[in-house]
């Protein structure tokens, strides 16, 4: 009686190990999505609205966004992020998280977005600057101040980082 126990033990022990390798293998991965605020009315405001042309731009980042997982939609807190941030979050059915640009990637962060997805609206000077930090290179330079079409793409597996850049209209 006493050998069964042992063994039925020891194939739980096996079975369960099996199913956490396989889940961790599975959702080990960590997604930062940024990009720069859409179309910003060009004022004497020093926090403007979205143009007519970033507010569409804002809605076909929600509609692009459809059909991927989104755990957290982070944002500066000007009134163009927030704007641009506001589709995805309602789509997503989530809160926008504010942060400062010059300090987010802490390791609290770290340990909150770690394997999830994050999408995070920031500005043609933070995004890439953010994007350098994650990825640990000075690889990206500032944002032409009339590019709204970036969008970065930051895949954290393990010890790999990778980063994709690509422009979406």
């Amino acid at each position: 009686m006493k050998s069964y126990r042992i063994l039925y033990l020891l194939l739980c022990l096996i079975v369960f190990n099996g199913c956490a390798q396989k889940k961790s293998k599975n959702s080990n991965i960590t997604k930062y999505i940024l990009v720069r605020h859409a179309e910003k009315n060009i004022s004497d405001s020093s926090d403007p609205d979205l143009t007519a042309a970033g507010i569409l731009r804002a809605n076909n980042l929600a509609e692009m966004f459809k059909e991927t997982t989104i755990d957290f939609v982070f944002s500066t807190d000007t009134k163009r992020t927030i704007q641009t941030a506001t589709p995805i979050a309602k789509s997503k059915k989530t809160e926008i998280i504010t942060y400062d640009p010059r300090d987010l990637y802490t390791d609290d962060f770290k340990l909150k977005t770690n394997n999830k997805t994050s999408v995070i609206v920031g500005h043609s000077n933070t995004i890439p600057d953010l994007v350098n930090k994650i990825i640990g290179k000075q690889k990206y330079k500032d944002i032409n101040e009339e590019d709204y079409s970036n969008l970065f793409t930051i895949t954290i597996k393990g010890d790999t980082i990778t980063d994709h850049l690509e422009n979406y209209n």
